[in-house]
């Protein structure tokens, strides 16, 4: 698969990103839209990996800059878990174990393959600092490798005003979970 967005959707891209970015001042105060303009156009795989954050109804939208690594944080800012990216289980050891009724994909799979991370449990907190999300979906986030020795696998959600972290069998998988995503561009 290419990986690369023609001059017309990187435009368009780069329009709606522009967009929320200018709606959710909140998410990311300080920063300059044109600064981070001149860095996506200069990373057009990045460029591809939001598209498909998009695509999957990620709603991508800057949440921060990190000065060590001279990059901007986007994140899936979207009200719930995307709707693009629900239905699986947590990853590809999880699906193999499945005899039956097989989800299509699992969520480390899904990520790898459109260049993202999965949010870690911190990354999932701060995120809901920035507003209310999955009040109604859950998201699977990054299982330390002690729990996923033991087949879990941990995800979160916003209710009753408060973050939960949740396990779960890492082969589980519900209509209603999905996972959020990391680009550092």
């Amino acid at each position: 698969m290419k990986k690369q967005l023609t001059a017309n959707q990187q435009e368009e891209l780069l329009s709606i990103l522009e967009k929320r970015f200018e709606k959710n001042k909140s998410r990311h105060e300080n920063l300059d839209w044109s600064k981070i303009e001149i860095k996506l156009k200069s990373n057009p795989s990045k460029l591809w990996s939001l598209d498909e954050m998009e695509r999957t109804e990620g709603e991508p939208d800057v949440v921060g800059y990190d000065q060590k690594t001279d990059e901007y944080l986007f994140v899936d800012c979207s009200a719930e878990s995307p709707k693009g990216r629900r239905s699986i289980c947590y990853d590809h050891e999880a699906l193999e174990k499945r005899k039956e009724h097989k989800p299509a994909d699992s969520a480390i799979n899904m990520a790898q393959e459109m260049g993202i991370e999965i949010l870690n449990e911190e990354q999932y907190k701060d995120l809901q600092k920035l507003g209310k999300f999955d009040a109604k979906t859950s998201s699977w986030i990054l299982t330390p490798s002690e729990i996923r020795k033991l087949g879990g696998a941990i995800f979160s959600d916003f209710r009753y005003n408060t973050v939960f972290v949740y396990h779960n069998g890492a082969d589980s998988y519900y209509a209603a979970r999905g996972f959020r995503g990391l680009l550092r561009v």
